[in-house]
């Protein structure tokens, strides 16, 4: 399993995308779709149109790392908001992995530290 640094920051890349797509093409649709950087550590999640497969690009000293995962039954679930992207929390990703929809999810407040002080989330 995929080990990120504390605080990478997930990206979620909500269209469904060609698991075809290896380093070249998904960063290519990181920079265009995105507008984001591929090289700065963080995280970004595709998902095929049926939902049976993901990848997650990410970029570690030395060079582009993939990783990815093909069910063999069911789907994986999560909620598009009608964006492009969304950004998620290292938790959601576990959860959207292991088969767990987000939203059947019950969240209890907990405190958080956030950039500009103290954040209950």
């Amino acid at each position: 399993m995929l080990l990120p640094e504390s605080g990478v920051r997930v990206w979620l890349y909500t269209p469904p995308t060609d698991m075809r797509k290896s380093f070249d093409g998904l960063s290519a649709l990181v920079r265009q779709k995105l507008a984001e950087d591929p090289t700065t550590g963080q995280l970004f999640v595709f998902i095929n149109r049926r939902r049976t497969q993901l990848k997650v690009l990410y970029f570690e000293e030395g060079g582009y790392c993939v990783w990815s995962k093909r069910l063999e039954a069911g789907r994986f679930h999560f909620n598009a908001r009608g964006k492009d992207r969304q950004t998620l929390s290292w938790t959601d990703l576990k959860l959207i992995v292991e088969g767990i929809h987000l939203t059947s999810v019950r969240r209890f407040k907990r405190y958080r530290q956030g950039h500009g002080g103290t954040v209950v989330v």
